[in-house]
């Protein structure tokens, strides 16, 4: 096997949704970098792969300094293969860093595919898969919480985020004071015996699970809006404060890049506030 940085999926649940060139590339590796070692060990020892290996615990506190020591290692000839506790790494998980600094390095890198929670996640859930967009896991802190999700609901796609189940609750509750009824799904325990993907409103969701306390990994979705969702936008108000700060010609590019207006209808709109003001 080529030296080289592997990115290795390892199973999200079911340990039979490893692959067989995960399992051959994890077996053949000189060094694993993993999030946590024991988790790591232990799966190694459910799968019957060799564990006469050295593992690294490679994670978010330390994955600037350890970059550069597992680049030493495949420019020593050896094959090091990167995981996370479960899933595919770098998908908010470390290695990041660690591929970057190999692109700029030269460093061979290799992607090895699996299991990935928030695909499987939006295959359950019966929302639009054509475009989406993942925003990772949702703040703790609620200005943060709320910062995020007013900064894309008008974003038209799916939204897929990750979070804990005992936060489940409360984001929903602020799930439904700003995404109002749009569609939510809410897939969890993903390949495991327990497995569930439920749709319903934020406020239908939350009733639920403050009802029936939810346990295992999160992913939270949420349907693109619908023309009756969109919040409106206050041009008119949103011109007369750009052209308090800048030119008509600055204030009605400003515009119409951050909203993808017309130009000429923006334009029309900010002579005449600007006739309204000189007359």
């Amino acid at each position: 096997m080529k030296s080289g940085i592997y990115i290795v999926a390892t199973p999200i649940g079911n340990l039979n949704d490893i692959s067989l060139r995960a399992k051959e590339v994890l077996n053949a590796a000189d060094v694993i970098a993993c999030e946590d070692t024991r988790v790591t060990k232990k799966l190694f020892s459910l799968l019957g792969l060799n564990l006469k290996k050295t593992f690294i615990a490679f994670h978010d506190h330390n994955e600037d300094e350890k970059a550069q020591v597992l680049i030493n290692y495949v420019n020593q000839g050896q094959v090091v293969a990167q995981v996370s506790d479960a899933g595919s790494p770098l998908i908010s998980d470390p290695g990041f860093h660690l591929i970057k600094q190999c692109r700029r390095q030269g460093v061979d890198v290799y992607a090895i595919p699996g299991a990935c929670a928030l695909i499987c996640a939006l295959q359950l859930s019966g929302l639009p898969t054509n475009s989406f967009m993942f925003a990772g896991f949702i703040p703790n802190k609620d200005k943060a919480r709320n910062d995020l999700f007013n900064e894309l609901k008008d974003i038209e796609t799916t939204l897929v985020f990750y979070e804990t189940a005992n936060r489940l609750t409360k984001t929903l509750r602020v799930m439904s004071d700003i995404f109002g009824n749009r569609e939510v799904a809410v897939a969890r325990e993903i390949t495991k015996l327990y497995e569930e993907c439920r749709n319903g409103t934020a406020q239908e969701l939350m009733a639920h699970f403050e009802a029936n306390e939810p346990r295992g990994e999160i992913v939270l979705m949420v349907a693109p809006p619908d023309e009756s969702s969109k919040t409106p936008i206050d041009v008119e108000g949103l011109l007369r404060l750009e052209l308090q700060k800048q030119s008509l010609k600055g204030a009605v590019k400003a515009l119409v890049d951050e909203y993808g207006l017309n130009k000429n209808d923006v334009y029309d709109l900010a002579l005449k506030i600007k006739n309204e003001q000189l007359s």
